[in-house]
């Protein structure tokens, strides 16, 4: 099925390290609960496990689409009518606009893991957001996919 040049779709993972840190989480639950005997021991191996890889997981797994001429970033979702022209942005520049260049009032989806974003000015004059800031392991895709949608 091919998908039209309007059309982007991109799962932001966790780092493969998040994962292994659950599980040292886990293991670190199970040594505290050792001296109450194995069950409480694997209970917390289990659970500590399972508790931290819920956490990585739903942090890690922010979803960016441009679907239906709108721009979907995790829950929220805005039309690409109301947004100006995308900025791809390498990784310094990235850094840049998400330390010292930010706006307060900016709709922002930052992930650390992931090094370049796509930048995107908010035209609707009804809107107090300045600017969307996106962080995308594929910023030129996205950003060709907002401009085909706008078009």
């Amino acid at each position: 099925m091919q998908l039209s040049p309007a059309h982007h779709d991109e799962r932001l993972t966790a780092p493969r390290a998040w994962w292994g840190i659950s599980v040292l989480l886990g293991l670190s639950c199970a040594l505290m609960l050792l001296p109450l005997g194995t069950l409480p021991l694997l209970a917390g191996l289990v659970g500590g496990t399972a508790l931290a890889g819920l956490v990585v997981s739903s942090y890690g797994s922010a979803r960016v689409r441009v679907v239906n001429g709108a721009l979907s970033i995790g829950d929220a979702r805005i039309p690409v009518s109301a947004l100006g022209e995308p900025e791809v942005l390498d990784a310094e520049e990235a850094r840049a606009w998400r330390t010292y260049k930010a706006d307060t009032r900016a709709f922002m989806l930052m992930r650390s893991y992931v090094p370049t974003a796509v930048r995107v000015e908010v035209t609707d004059p009804a809107d107090p957001t300045p600017y969307v800031y996106v962080s995308t392991r594929e910023p030129e895709a996205l950003a060709a996919a907002l401009r085909a949608a706008r078009s």
